[in-house]
């Protein structure tokens, strides 16, 4: 379980970057760009792809992949900025229902009662965990950007999920491989993306942003790491991982949230994160039955 629970922190500690970067206005383009160049490097390093069959590897996924991590991570910054570690991190762990219901449209499996339970309790804690304010027009305007925030990085994350998925399903190149090839073409298209901001005055390059993105980078990488030693080393218990990953994530979440940043929620904000943890307890539970 130590793995488990260093993948827990890394997936929180990129969070609290985030909320970081808000406190001391970092340009979060610049940092999520840089991030990827270290991801690169230690891909490189630790997970040893192999880069002689990558033509037969499933280049859609590649860049489809490449194209969504980027700009979920500027979403994922954003939602941070306007409704918290808090309501992100449980958007994000819902966000494994996407890859349920596609497992029932796309590949014909079976959703029990119990899933279908589940999947609308889950979509009940989204609807608690949104930032409700009606008496201030500009908390107002504020909580309307992070609900669309939270939203995207729902179904966002879900995909990303499922095209995951896919990718471990190819046997022909590992999975190491095929996650370097992911990340070689985000830090490519988020290098371009910058280049433009450059060019089009909208961002100044600083060099203490590069260090700050490898520290992004390194949480980043170290989530994935330890999430795939985790699967290795509870091999026969991969629900286990799943269910203490996700509950892990929101609880930690909840607490840095609550405790460093002062974050406020309001009663059924709580009542959400609870859903949450029930939701993702049921899935578990379906998944062993």
């Amino acid at each position: 379980m130590l793995y488990v629970i260093l993948s827990i922190c890394c997936s929180v500690i990129v969070s609290v970057l985030f909320k970081m970067a808000k406190r001391y206005q970092v340009d979060v383009y610049q940092v999520i760009t840089w991030n990827y160049s270290i991801a690169i490097m230690l891909t490189w390093l630790f997970l040893k792809p192999q880069l002689q069959n990558l033509g037969t590897g499933p280049f859609y996924i590649y860049a489809s992949l490449g194209v969504l991590l980027p700009s979920l991570f500027v979403v994922i910054a954003l939602s941070v900025r306007f409704s918290g570690i808090v309501r992100t991190e449980v958007a994000q762990r819902l966000s494994l229902f996407i890859p349920i219901i596609a497992a029932f449209l796309l590949f014909g499996e079976a959703l029990t009662p119990l899933k279908i339970v589940g999947i609308v309790i889950g979509f009940a804690a989204i609807i608690c965990s949104i930032p409700w304010q009606k008496n201030n027009q500009t908390l107002r305007n504020r909580n309307t950007n992070g609900w669309m925030y939270m939203l995207i990085i729902f179904i966002g994350m879900g995909i990303v999920d499922v095209l995951f998925k896919q990718m471990a399903l190819n046997t022909a190149v590992s999975y190491n491989t095929s996650l370097f090839m992911v990340y070689v073409i985000a830090f490519v298209i988020a290098l371009i993306g910058l280049i433009w901001r450059f060019a089009t005055k909208r961002s100044k390059f600083i060099w203490p942003y590069i260090f700050f993105g490898w520290v992004l980078g390194l949480a980043n990488f170290g989530n994935i790491l330890f999430y795939i030693k985790a699967h290795q080393a509870l091999a026969t218990n991969p629900s286990i991982v799943f269910a203490a990953m996700n509950i892990g994530v929101i609880v930690l979440g909840a607490f840095v949230g609550l405790a460093l940043f002062k974050e406020k929620l309001t009663t059924l904000n709580k009542i959400g994160i609870g859903l949450a943890l029930i939701a993702i307890g049921i899935i578990y539970y379906s998944q062993l039955h």
